[in-house]
């Protein structure tokens, strides 16, 4: 009797607890290392036709260990399921309700859970230090803890799409042990990439879309193992060219702006747990005519939730500095300097809006994501990359640089052509461009600008007593000073003796950085009352580093 009555307890209580859990599921309480992403998986009780217009809203609230209330939006993943990604940013214990539009919903609404934040174990600077974020009034990104963060991004808009898992492995470590610790790349079919490598397309329809999660499952790997390296992701949201062949591919162009905000918020929702920077839109006009398109666009998608940084990715030599300033949602100020070395783009590199609007702006970085791609057109070559680089990091408060060579970008492989672009016959394959000489140059640029306190220097070409650029526009000296002038960097694309005022008097350490051979040499200072001089013969580019003798 004993026995039976054990029997018949144990039955009930299962019974109890089974139904507890299907009435009120928590789904047991995860535990989560910091900074890593946290999935939550729901069982919609309904089909729908349509659930991304069907569902007008699904989001968690998070209530953080320490009070913060914070609004992450889910995502449907196919048939029933529905998901939430997070990455929490707080020890301790989390908790969460989820909402729908559709109440009636008992897999979406109101579910209930909790789960453990411990520290991360991963050594990477994700996790240790946090994701980026951009601080209020500066001019550069930082992780969480507030240690800086020097963009150094390489443009692989194919690559997910296009790559096998191996050729993506190879790559992601190639980009880390050459102090990269940045990817761009596209998530939709675009004017570059039709379809993904199973020839699958992200959505179908214009007037009115239709997602295909299957795409996304496949890019889902893709941008975890960037993070896996410890890589920042850098999606583009919408591709948004509006001219040229394939615009029709651009769904930042092509797309109503409510199918547009519609497909956003589902790449936002989808990869939000991951450590990234959007880009909302890819290689767009967002001025004129589309200004209002993409500042309703934005402030749609990122309005009222928690987000990380984004920026939009304008085409070339185009500048929204000023039109976007009142953009809340906006935390970055990209740009593209194209791909030219002519007169045009080299004075608007360091005498353009970014050299002359910066200190008029709200404080953001400023970044140029697309500068001289190596190889394009066989026109570009190292020493293009580099100028237009370093140009460009000088040319206002350091904050990052992004690569390019025309064989990474679109994913080449032997034998394969550009789709729907110029193409350049012979154009190396992506293997082959990564181990170009302004490939690993500019992680050389990365590893030497990490040296100072590189967030800390701002632009001042006034202290050039002579300005070769202002005869020879590609002679351009750029230069970068703290405001005690303890550090002084000046960068020049030639031989040149460099004259530099010395308002304060101080003495001074000199060298020369090598941009190509990552060495360094001392540098003979002349010091006079007032002002430094510095020759340098040899053929080819040079930074000039100046610290404040001990």
């Amino acid at each position: 009797m004993k026995a039976y009555f054990i029997r018949n307890t144990l039955l009930v209580t299962c019974i109890v607890i089974l139904l507890f859990c299907q009435v009120f599921p928590t789904y047991g309480q995860q535990n989560i290392g910091q900074w890593a992403k946290l999935e939550l998986t729901f069982e919609s009780s309904k089909n729908y036709s349509n659930p991304i217009y069907d569902i007008k809203e699904f989001y968690a609230i998070f209530n953080s260990p320490t009070g913060r209330e914070l609004r992450i939006n889910g995502f449907w993943d196919g048939g029933t399921a529905w998901k939430v990604r997070f990455a929490p940013d707080e020890l301790g214990e989390w908790s969460y309700t989820t909402i729908c539009s559709e109440a009636v919903n008992t897999g979406l609404h109101e579910q209930k859970g909790t789960f453990q934040c411990s520290p991360n174990q991963r050594e990477e600077s994700l996790y240790q230090h946090g994701a980026i974020k951009h601080p209020a009034g500066t001019y550069h990104l930082s992780h969480h803890d507030g240690t800086p963060f020097f963009w150094t991004a390489c443009t692989a808009w194919n690559g997910a799409l296009k790559s096998t898992d191996a050729e993506w492995d190879k790559y992601l470590k190639h980009r880390v042990d050459h102090y990269y610790n940045a990817i761009q790349f596209v998530t939709t079919q675009w004017r570059g990439g039709d379809q993904n490598s199973q020839k699958e397309v992200a959505y179908t329809g214009s007037g009115r879309i239709t997602i295909n999660p299957s795409f996304f499952q496949k890019m889902d790997r893709k941008v975890d193992r960037i993070n896996e390296f410890g890589l920042l992701a850098a999606p583009v949201i919408l591709w948004a060219l509006p001219s040229g062949a394939g615009r029709e591919l651009s769904p930042g162009y092509h797309l109503p702006i409510e199918e547009a905000v519609l497909l956003a918020k589902y790449i936002v929702a989808r990869y939000g747990g991951n450590q990234v920077v959007w880009m909302l839109g890819g290689d767009g006009r967002y001025y004129g005519e589309l200004e209002s398109r993409w500042k309703a666009i934005g402030q749609q998608v990122f309005g009222n939730i928690h987000h990380a940084p984004v920026t939009l990715h304008p085409h070339g030599s185009s500048w929204i500095g000023e039109i976007y300033a009142d953009q809340e949602w906006m935390d970055i100020i990209a740009y593209q300097s194209s791909h030219n070395n002519g007169e045009r783009v080299v004075n608007w590199i360091n005498k353009g809006p970014m050299a002359k609007e910066w200190a008029n702006l709200p404080p953001r970085p400023l970044i140029n994501m697309e500068p001289n791609y190596e190889e394009i057109n066989f026109k570009i070559t190292a020493e293009d990359v580099r100028n237009a680089s370093y140009w460009s990091i000088f040319a206002t408060p350091p904050s990052g640089i992004t690569y390019g060579a025309n064989g990474i970008w679109p994913w080449l492989r032997e034998g394969e052509s550009i789709l729907n672009h110029r193409d350049a016959p012979g154009t190396s394959t992506w293997e082959k461009s990564i181990e170009f000489p302004g490939s690993l140059q500019i992680g050389y640029l990365s590893e030497f600008i990490q040296q100072f306190a590189w967030w800390e220097l701002k632009p001042d070409t006034t202290l050039l007593i002579e300005q070769p650029g202002d005869e020879i526009y590609n002679h351009f000296i750029s230069l970068i000073k703290s405001e005690d002038y303890t550090t002084i960097l000046a960068y020049t694309p030639r031989a040149t003796t460099m004259k530099i005022r010395n308002p304060l008097g101080l003495r001074y350490e000199g060298k020369w950085f090598d941009p190509v051979n990552n060495q360094y040499e001392k540098a003979q200072l002349k010091m006079s009352e007032g002002r430094i001089e510095a020759t340098y013969l040899e053929e080819g580019d040079r930074v000039l580093v100046l610290k404040k003798a001990k």
